[in-house]
């Protein structure tokens, strides 16, 4: 089990940020400690507030007295609603919050189901309590509540994660937003790409497109990103989901600086020429498209190819695996230009865009040694799985993403967009 401890000023933001899940069916008030209780049980967010204002009139000099607490248990426990009371009654007793008003909150609007906690921070007196190594004491009364309570633990998560199965994501499925959340916070953490299309050619492995906004607000141009799932066919498949929703990480701006620390850092990037020579090879030693992706896909090198309407190749992206780069053709060498693999593959037959795209998107193994005949004839099949549909039979662990990124579903991440939008109106009241 994790927990999350926030901390604001904003009272009634905290609590409307809650009863807004209540209101549309994705949350509950499961419980309220020394609060204000009301005949039938339900609640709004200015009456819980009631509860908290002897405490807020009192409070002496503690700028940040609203604590917002999240406790998110594995996604595989399965918790009871009593069990969620005893923990939430447990954790705030032990961090020392036992006799303060509190209110409970069960969110199930993901797969996840975990509890949020609102309260106050400082006494009936006014006075703080005390939060020294706030962070020590609260993971070891997490890891008593995980014993006590037979929760899968937090630490041994980190040791299972090799074995995690990662799907690519899949636009039928009602939680697209968290299986896209899971992709893109990652990536930029672990890639290496100059561009918006070499981005993209990343994502599409993984079903996923960014595109970038322009807008107009007070005279003045403002530029977006907005992330969308893709089918089989490499065709959009869903609504746009604006960058914000996922963390500033992920937007516009933190790309910018990502594509300018890379541009430097490729320069020194000891793979570049063997990438060079391993292309450069696979070129030389077939004369058709599809043995020339399954050279490189043996080397850990997946092959982006972009086709006009009329099938006329105008792109080709590189992404090694091994290195863990993301290069564009005629960028990483100009012998790798469009015109080449068009001139190349000319006596070759032109497949459809729609076979084309749906072989591009998919992910591969970077270190094929490990991998016994079968799993490569396995991997193989799932690559050129013509329907786009990941089937449980063809899921695999991937190597090159292993102990990487996180289990679908697996974070609130409206939880974290509401955090950082709290902080950044913190920020704002501190420098007026």
């Amino acid at each position: 089990m994790i927990a999350k401890i926030g901390r604001g000023s904003n009272l009634y933001g905290a609590l409307a940020y809650n009863q807004i899940k209540v209101q549309k069916e994705k949350a509950q008030v499961l419980f309220t400690n020394k609060m204000i209780e009301t005949p039938g049980g339900i609640y709004s967010a200015a009456q819980l507030a009631q509860s908290f204002e002897p405490y807020i009139l009192a409070n002496r000099n503690t700028e940040k007295p609203v604590l917002h607490i999240s406790l998110n248990p594995d996604p595989k426990d399965n918790v009871s609603d009593d069990r969620f009371i005893a923990i939430a009654e447990q954790y705030m007793k032990e961090m020392g919050y036992g006799q303060q008003p509190f209110a409970v909150f069960k969110h199930s609007d993901i797969k996840r189901e975990h509890i949020h906690i609102v309260t106050i921070c400082v006494d009936e007196e006014g006075k703080k309590i005390s939060d020294k190594f706030e962070k020590r004491r609260s993971m070891a009364v997490c890891r008593e509540l995980e014993r006590k309570y037979g929760l899968i633990s937090a630490q041994d998560k980190a040791s299972r994660q090799q074995d995690k199965i990662f799907n690519p994501v899949d636009y039928r499925a009602a939680d697209v937003k968290s299986q896209i959340a899971s992709v893109i916070r990652h990536l930029p953490k672990y890639y290496q790409f100059q561009t918006l299309g070499e981005y993209n050619a990343l994502l599409s492995l993984f079903n996923i497109t960014a595109e970038k906004m322009e807008s107009q607000l007070h005279g003045k141009i403002r530029q977006g990103l907005l992330y969308l799932p893709l089918n089989e066919h490499g065709e959009r498949a869903g609504r746009a989901l604006k960058a914000s929703l996922f963390g500033k990480n992920v937007g516009l701006p933190a790309l910018d600086v990502h594509f300018g620390r890379c541009k430097k850092a490729l320069k020194e990037n000891s793979g570049t020429l063997k990438l060079k020579e391993t292309i450069r090879a696979a070129l030389h030693s077939t004369d058709n498209e599809m043995d020339f992706k399954n050279k490189l896909l043996h080397q850990g090198i997946n092959t982006v190819v972009r086709r006009n309407e009329t099938g006329r190749i105008y792109g080709i992206t590189f992404i090694d695996h091994n290195f863990r780069t993301v290069w564009n053709g005629s960028r990483l060498a100009t012998e790798f230009s469009a015109n080449t693999f068009n001139k190349h593959w000319s006596n070759d037959i032109i497949q459809e865009t729609k076979e084309s795209l749906a072989f591009n998107s998919k992910i591969v193994i970077d270190n094929f040694d490990d991998l016994p005949d079968e799993n490569l004839h396995k991997l193989f099949k799932f690559l050129n799985n013509e329907t786009g549909v990941v089937s449980q039979e063809n899921n695999f662990s991937l190597g090159a993403f292993g102990g990487l990124l996180p289990e679908a579903n697996g974070e609130d991440y409206m939880e974290d967009a509401f955090a950082a939008k709290m902080k950044k109106k913190r920020k704002r009241n501190r420098d007026k």
